[in-house]
């Protein structure tokens, strides 16, 4: 396996331990509105505005990890019926396109970036720039490019599992109160 494979292949499980931590602040953050509510009675004002922060990074990310395994069924469907020679020059035009796109998302999300001075008001006392927003478009299309190094692989649909997501997701067979109610 080459340098540029494994890089790919270390910064997708990276990138998936990042959406993974995404959601659980977010879950955290609601769950702390919902408990102080049902304790006081009283909603926090800054848990809803704090949370949504999260989605773009989690959305775009996401993305990148789709593509890296191969997720898009409607490509692998396409090329299969095409014959080989045209499914090869099409499936390279896409991975072509795909590169494009990361590379429009890594320039214009820099300068989206560099640009954004506005605050997200999260509470009078609670404020976040709105580059912790902007900032997942660039390394979203960077993480794009790098997957590239995979080729046409990227598109010949699901890609065998490291085991990684299974370790952390047990399989429903192995759960004993769903085997008891079968």
């Amino acid at each position: 396996m080459s340098l540029w494979r494994s890089a790919s292949d270390a910064l997708d499980r990276l990138v998936v331990a990042i959406c993974i931590g995404c959601i659980l602040v977010m879950l955290t953050i609601s769950f702390v509105g919902f408990l102080y509510m049902m304790t006081t009675g009283a909603a926090l004002s800054w848990t809803y505005s704090l949370a949504r922060l999260f989605l773009p990074w989690i959305g775009l990310l996401s993305i990148t990890i789709a593509f890296k395994n191969g997720e898009h069924v409607a490509m692998a469907i396409l090329l299969n019926r095409l014959p080989p020679r045209a499914g090869r020059l099409v499936g390279w035009s896409i991975v072509g396109l795909i590169g494009l796109f990361g590379a429009l998302m890594l320039w214009q999300g820099a300068i989206y970036f560099l640009e954004s001075t506005q605050i997200f008001m999260v509470s009078d006392r609670f404020q976040v720039s709105h580059r912790w927003v902007a900032a997942s478009v660039p390394i979203s299309g960077l993480v794009l490019l790098i997957h590239l190094v995979d080729g046409l692989a990227l598109l010949e649909g699901p890609q065998e599992s490291d085991g990684t997501l299974e370790q952390l997701v047990p399989e429903a067979d192995d759960h004993p109160h769903l085997r008891e109610s079968r």
